[in-house]
């Protein structure tokens, strides 16, 4: 299935049904007097966040969204029904943006959360609605309200514990694959990945969910390379696991320049919880490794972990640490959500 994370739609709720104008003419009954029923609303169009789905690809092909327009009213005081609501349901993680793509109206981030994105119009009065001891038979009635339409954009972020960042083929693919049931595409040749993969990851009788996104490259915020747009992905994660190919000669360098397009992202993404890993240790002598982690440490001041996804190569203790970041990132945001006690003299 194709992997869409962003659609533009047009939607429109439906127009109030008109209220009648009528009077009754019944057989023996006289001076029978208005019985013009009210136009029934509009229907509404509402966005829903289900679960089982992971992408937009619905959005694909079928952009225009109408909601019923609410029946009119009738005589003898038959009253319009409403028209239908019509709802889009998108992935846990959808936000909803203006036409601009840059004002969000909602975030769904959770199952079952509803949005009322565009209001269907009212229905009109019928006569019998205006009628009074001084108006007995009203002539007039009132025509249902306009629905409204707009084009949004639908964004999606994937909601994930963990994210793997890093350059084309510092081995994210690989990795997702050794500790999960993914499978996502594994090659010998840059930007292997072209679209985000999840899996989830169990370590000690626990489990998270960890996001592989499409490798980074310098200037990627500028638009190169695949860009900087698969980042947003991993904007909800709680940590980053930051992977470095260790047998490329310039491993130094690769961190600095992933680290840069992080912070020019601009989204907070350079300041969350990071662990660092360098990889395809398995290439490396215990010379070599024992080199390359000192040069890492030395040149930027923490020590990081060294891996081997292939050989499975202390793949429990980075997984432990990640495990320990999210613990620490969820007990820090249930603390943060806790309203302070009231203040007793």
């Amino acid at each position: 299935m194709k992997f869409l994370d962003q659609a533009k739609v047009f939607v429109r709720s439906g127009d109030g049904g008109a209220g009648c104008i009528s009077f009754r003419r019944e057989k023996y009954i006289a001076l029978g007097g208005p019985d013009g029923g009210d136009g029934g609303k509009g229907g509404d169009v509402i966005v829903e966040c289900v679960n089982g789905l992971n992408t937009l690809i619905d959005y694909r092909f079928k952009q225009h969204f109408k909601a019923e327009t609410g029946v009119h009213g009738m005589g003898r005081n038959r009253n319009g029904r409403n028209g239908k609501d019509i709802v889009l349901r998108v992935p846990v993680g959808t936000q909803i943006l203006e036409e601009d793509n840059e004002t969000i109206l909602a975030d769904l981030t959770e199952e079952g959360q509803t949005y009322v994105l565009a209001k269907g119009g009212n229905g009109g009065f019928g006569n019998t609605h205006f009628k009074s001891s001084t108006n007995q038979a009203p002539r007039y009635a009132n025509p249902g309200l306009e629905g409204q339409e707009m084009y949004v954009w639908l964004r999606l972020k994937l909601i994930a514990d963990a994210g793997l960042v890093g350059l084309p083929n510092a081995g994210k693919s690989t990795f997702l694959s050794s500790v999960s049931s993914a499978k996502p595409k594994v090659a010998d040749y840059p930007f292997t990945t072209l679209h985000p993969n999840l899996g989830v990851v169990g370590i000690d009788t626990r489990e998270f969910v960890m996001a592989d996104i499409p490798g980074l490259i310098e200037g990627a915020h500028e638009g190169l390379g695949i860009g900087d747009r698969f980042l947003g992905h991993v904007e909800r994660c709680r940590v980053l696991l930051h992977l470095v190919d260790a047998t490329q000669e310039d491993y130094l360098d690769a961190y600095r320049i992933i680290r840069g397009e992080l912070e020019a992202y601009d989204q907070g993404l350079g300041e969350k919880d990071e662990i660092v890993a360098l990889t395809k240790i398995d290439s490396l002598t215990d010379e070599d490794i024992a080199e390359k982690v000192d040069a890492f440490e030395a040149a930027y001041g923490f020590r990081p972990h060294a891996i081997s996804a292939v050989a499975r190569t202390n793949m429990d203790t980075i997984l432990r640490a990640l495990l320990d970041k999210i613990d620490e990132e969820n007990t820090r945001e249930e603390k943060a959500g806790e309203e302070p006690e009231a203040w007793r003299p």
